[in-house]
């Protein structure tokens, strides 16, 4: 039972081998455009390495590249034969070729649709990673001598700035660590004293925070130190003040910003899809049709197009069989055939070296 059977005459397999090269570039420009989010994305997870704890989300952009280097590829292929299908001496040598072009490009097919996956799944992963990475950096945030973390200080502060962000899940994670490096610390001073005395692990803690919380849009100077104090402060309650810094944690803000990102990938991804599809089922009535034609050597006659020249379940047993053949051929071990010809000698030689009996 063939398939979507569909009669092709000349002027339609012209017709539909300048649709389908026309939709071949298509898919390649949108192609190079998947190409080009994946490596923005990309440079944009690794401007932040730093404050994240491992590099499981970079897995969707590096799909991104690989789809759109093979989008890219198949369909130039695919144009190629187009062009090549109106002329009956030139398509032949794309028959062969073709068989791993489908393969290709249904790969290329499933690919787009796990980045669609991915890119709503790794959600609960990016954050965990933002979790772990800005609770260390904002724990080494002192550390402006220590070889590794020199640069850390920086990387925060001007995090904070740029996604209007404060600490971890809020501003009081600033209050759980020392962010003020002991070389800057007046150690004769009682209140240092008596702060370091105060801590179990003799740590120098504030009820403050670094001047890269501080929201400029606040109309009140910016309140930075002794926070939980409303005597410190004139005009001032804690508990009910809207404090001049950033209220919200830095996890939060860049889990909003990269979940954007490669969301807005879904829309485009989606659109190769339908257009790859679009190419694989149009590439395949065009080679049956062409093929039809070339048997009946009738160049303007009329040929029959389809998906499956059998039905789904025969199609997928003759897949089977061809499976198991190529994989008995790939075992079969390549000595043998030498250990039975230096057999049949070794037979040979025992039977001359025999004495022959007498007459």
């Amino acid at each position: 039972m063939v398939l979507l059977k569909i009669k092709f005459t000349q002027q339609r397999r012209v017709h539909l081998a300048q649709g389908l090269w026309l939709l071949s570039w298509t898919a390649v420009i949108w192609g190079a455009i998947i190409f080009c989010l994946g490596v923005y994305l990309k440079m944009e997870l690794l401007r932040r390495d730093e404050v994240m704890d491992n590099t499981e989300i970079h897995v969707v952009p590096n799909i991104l590249m690989i789809v759109g280097l093979a989008s890219i590829g198949t369909n130039w292929v695919a144009s190629c034969v187009c062009q090549d299908s109106l002329d009956a001496t030139r398509f032949p040598r794309w028959k062969v070729l073709l068989l791993g072009w489908f393969a290709v490009a249904a790969v290329l097919c499933c690919l787009l649709i796990s980045v669609v996956a991915l890119s709503f799944a790794v959600q609960g992963r990016l954050e965990e990673s933002l979790k772990v990475g800005l609770r260390n950096g904002i724990r080494f945030y002192k550390d402006t001598d220590v070889p590794g973390r020199c640069y850390q200080k920086e990387t925060i502060d001007r995090l904070q700035m740029e996604f209007r962000c404060c600490g971890n899940n809020n501003f009081k994670d600033w209050f759980e660590v020392q962010w003020v490096s002991s070389r800057y610390l007046n150690f004769t001073s009682k209140d240092v004293k008596d702060r370091i005395r105060s801590n179990v692990d003799g740590r120098y803690l504030l009820d403050g925070v670094p001047f890269s919380c501080c929201n400029p849009s606040s109309p009140r100077p910016c309140l930075r130190y002794t926070l939980t104090d409303n005597n410190a402060h004139f005009n001032y309650e804690y508990q009910s003040e809207e404090l001049n810094l950033y209220s919200r944690g830095c996890r939060q803000a860049l889990t909003d910003y990269y979940m954007e990102l490669m969301n807005s990938t879904g829309p485009v991804v989606l659109s190769v899809i339908l257009i790859q599809m679009s190419v694989l089922l149009g590439m395949r009535y065009l080679q049956t049709a062409v093929e039809g034609i070339m048997a009946l050597e009738d160049p303007e006659g009329e040929s029959d197009g389809f998906l499956l020249e059998k039905g789904v379940k025969e199609t997928m047993e003759d897949l089977k069989v061809k499976a198991l053949i190529l994989l008995q051929f790939w075992l079969v071990d390549p000595i043998a055939p030498e250990g039975s010809s230096e057999d049949a000698d070794l037979e040979k030689a025992e039977k001359e070296a025999s004495p022959t009996p007498a007459s």
